[in-house]
């Protein structure tokens, strides 16, 4: 019997809620395959679903697995699956979650061939965040006339949306933390910061444009405010609400969803093509996935965060495969705990810069 590990948890809360379960390699039905996971892609709306964030949208039944990005070899197929073999390298979705674990088993339908060229990471990370990115980027219809400004533009879905943006000939502002200009001037945009006077920067880099469309992935409000004053049309703006509601679609599309297969298609052949690079900021070793989960929710990550399931390092190298990112941020909590102890036990800490 081979046995494996899974993400389940039985009710919703937050990381404490997590369980590794070991996990037997399911038997696929007539029409399935049965995935062994080489990585898997983590979504800030998928970690809202287990806080209970989404119980007017979702009905989740307990115990719940998570995950539904993700990239693997084909280990067993259905009798009715004809044009996959077992070996074959696949990518896609997990209609009901369950892609956080050694094995998936999905119907035919939820995954595509990956290609050759596009790597494990990439793949197992592809699917929410480009699905929704290309929904939100063909719904404004953008072109060479447009100017469009993207708030949280070096997150998972906003980096995708300034790279389609940009292929479509809009000019792209993108709105972001100073540690992600350079970055986002690499991806072909204009970045602008966020906080008081963003308004008039966004003129000033604009150089005379009329902004044509507004992204906004951030949330929090003002974005609606901060896109009629400059100019936007109310049906071009995207707000973040619309962006949930196009993540939570495709979060749960069912197999047969032919639009969902489709834009995973193109997105691995433009990524196959490098007209769309996927940047992976955090890579973590599927034993690791609460500090996975612990990174992402900084809402600090560039690009996507992603964990693999056969990292062939161990023991003392094990850490390596963890981002410099995610190395300082254990180390940021480390030492918060410890100034936390000084300072129960009577003594002083000084604040960070």
């Amino acid at each position: 019997m081979r046995i494996g590990s899974a993400v389940q948890y039985d009710r919703y809360g937050g990381f404490d809620v997590v369980d590794l379960v070991p996990q037997e390699r399911p038997e696929p039905g007539p029409g399935d395959v049965v995935v062994e996971v080489v990585a898997a892609g983590l979504n800030h709306v998928e970690r809202f679903l287990r806080e209970g964030k989404l119980r007017d949208h979702i009905d989740l039944e307990f115990p719940a697995h998570q995950g539904v990005d993700f990239a693997g070899i084909v280990r067993a197929r259905g009798a009715e699956v004809r044009d996959l073999k077992v070996g074959d390298e696949v990518m896609g979705h997990a209609p009901d979650g369950g892609a956080h674990a050694t094995w998936v088993r999905v119907p035919r339908g939820a995954v595509v061939k990956k290609p050759e060229h596009v790597g494990w990471e990439v793949a197992g990370g592809l699917y929410l965040a480009g699905a929704t990115a290309v929904t939100v980027v063909r719904g404004l219809r953008l072109g060479p006339d447009d100017t469009v400004v993207v708030s949280a533009a070096a997150g998972g879905v906003g980096h995708i949306e300034c790279q389609l943006a940009h292929d479509a000939g809009a000019t792209v502002i993108a709105l972001g933390s100073p540690r992600n200009h350079d970055y986002l001037r690499q991806i072909g945009t204009l970045p602008v910061a966020y906080g008081d006077g963003e308004e008039d920067r966004i003129r000033q880099i604009a150089g005379g444009r009329p902004i044509t469309a507004f992204i906004d992935n951030h949330g929090g409000g003002g974005a609606a405010d901060l896109a009629a004053r400059l100019g936007v049309p109310s049906d071009r703006l995207v707000t973040s609400e619309e962006r949930r509601d196009i993540e939570i679609r495709f979060l749960r599309a069912p197999a047969e969803d032919e639009e969902a297969r489709d834009l995973l298609t193109m997105l691995a052949k433009a990524v196959q093509d490098r007209r769309v690079q996927v940047l992976i900021s955090g890579f973590y070793p599927f034993e690791y996935i609460v500090d996975a989960y612990e990174d992402l929710a900084e809402m600090r990550s560039r690009g996507k965060v992603v964990i693999g399931m056969q990292t062939v390092e161990t023991g003392a190298r094990l850490d390596w495969y963890r981002s410099e990112k995610a190395r300082d941020l254990r180390d940021r909590y480390a030492d918060q705990r410890g100034a936390d102890t000084e300072t129960m036990a009577g003594g002083s800490a000084s604040p960070q810069a």
